[in-house]
């Protein structure tokens, strides 16, 4: 008898791209599961906020026929579906309107979650997240500089992984635009000590200093692919050690639902970033796979050519002065990042909560003052009063932290026990 799997792929958005990314890679995900040895049902989640990008409904009802007239089940989650289901919830299983709506929603985490919760609900056996500024790709600079663009296996190397060594949770590499960081000339008016201090004010278990000055000095900002790891080679577990946790990034993030028990929720401060973080910080007993297969991230969405099939011969230096977008977002993603960093501080060394936060606000206020002057959004100049309310703020954010992952495994009891009185 064929074996039967039913894969998801979720995407958390607010941005119309996603159903770009659909449109164009739709049929390479059916083609990729015909290598698989047994029959695999796909569905799509599409969990939207139209708050986001001030988009519209139409937005994110952009996909092709040819998409629904495929063997893919496309599953819409809507804010009016979000609000009925925290009603379902509290009817079914007493769970309070708090706690609905600390755990469902619009947002980095509690989109997730929502999208988990979904998945859970209709039986899928894997889920993988997929960012919506992301594509199948990798960029291979050669010897002479060259770049070579190689299609990657995206979706069945996950789930290859996943049947292979049992893994839990598997994640995939990026090449492209990592972080939303744009390129600042250095002069009197922000020197690179300037903007170092920004940066570790800012920075967390995935950006800090180091790698983002190699990254610009090397390589335009640009991250580039490892060729062997675009071919599929060099699989390995993430261990845990005394001083870091199994990090994972938020896409490509596979996840094992046969193996759910050990599948924490995802958690984010209100309006703040790092759901990925603190989703980490709870895998201690899951098994980690970081798998061979690559997404190019166009953090900035400048290249969405790539999905009509136009590969750059050369990837930029982000520039804000000739872009308003790129300040736009690098000020999202900065303010993002540090009302997430008082929690990420407090759980990962609360002994030395006080010292390493002072640590922060310093580098902060040194080099605040120029960077909001670069820039000609008055929005930097908030974030040190953001970064101090967040800190008052923190041990609550632990309690809503601890409290989503009781809903969660509150809830994946209840969705097994009903499936299985169901069927």
């Amino acid at each position: 008898m064929k074996k039967v799997v039913n894969f998801g792929i979720g995407f958390v958005t607010g941005r119309p791209n996603v159903c770009k990314i659909i449109n164009s890679y739709y049929s390479d995900m059916l083609e990729q599961f015909k290598s698989y040895d047994g029959e695999v049902k796909l569905t799509i989640f599409i969990m939207f906020d139209l708050s986001y990008n001030y988009t519209t409904r139409m937005d994110f009802y952009g996909l092709i026929p040819d998409v629904h007239r495929s063997n893919i089940n496309v599953v819409y989650i809507s804010p009016e579906k979000i609000i009925s289901e925290k009603a379902y919830l509290n009817k079914q299983f007493g769970l309070s309107k708090e706690d609905a709506d600390l755990f469902l929603g619009a947002g980095h985490a509690k989109g997730r979650n929502t999208v988990m919760y979904y998945a859970l609900k209709k039986g899928m056996d894997y889920l993988l997240f997929w960012d919506d500024d992301e594509y199948p790709l990798a960029c291979v600079k050669d010897e002479e500089g060259k770049i070579k663009w190689m299609k990657q296996r995206n979706v069945v190397s996950h789930l290859e992984y996943f049947e292979k060594e049992n893994a839990d949770v598997t994640r995939g590499y990026h090449c492209g635009y990592i972080s939303p960081i744009p390129s600042i000339p250095y002069s009197e008016d922000v020197t690179e000590e300037d903007f170092k201090n920004f940066i570790e004010a800012c920075g967390n278990e995935a950006v800090n200093w180091a790698n983002i000055k190699e990254r610009f000095e090397k390589d335009n900002g640009v991250t580039f692919a490892n060729k062997d790891i675009a071919e599929g080679k060099g699989a390995y577990e993430i261990l845990e050690t005394p001083t870091s946790k199994k990090w994972v990034a938020g896409s490509t993030l596979g996840i094992n639902f046969k193996n759910i028990d050990r599948i924490p929720a995802f958690y984010n401060p209100p309006e703040a970033r790092g759901e990925d973080t603190f989703f980490s910080v709870n895998l201690t007993k899951a098994k980690v796979l970081q798998i061979p297969v690559y997404h190019f991230h166009d953090g900035f969405l400048k290249y969405t050519e790539i999905m009509n099939g136009h590969k750059p011969r050369k990837l930029k230096l982000i520039n804000p002065e000739d872009d308003a977008d790129v300040e736009r977002r690098f000020l999202k993603v900065s303010t993002g990042w540090i009302k997430y960093k008082p929690l990420y501080m407090y759980i990962m060394d609360r002994e030395n909560y006080d010292e390493n936060i002072k640590t922060a606000k310093q580098q902060l206020a040194k080099s605040i003052k120029k960077i909001s002057g670069y820039f000609e959004n008055g929005g930097f100049a908030q974030l040190p009063d953001i970064l101090q309310e967040y800190d008052e703020n923190v041990e609550d954010h632990y309690k809503d932290f601890i409290q989503t992952n009781k809903i969660w495994d509150f809830l994946k009891k209840e969705i097994i026990k009903e499936r299985k009185n169901r069927n």
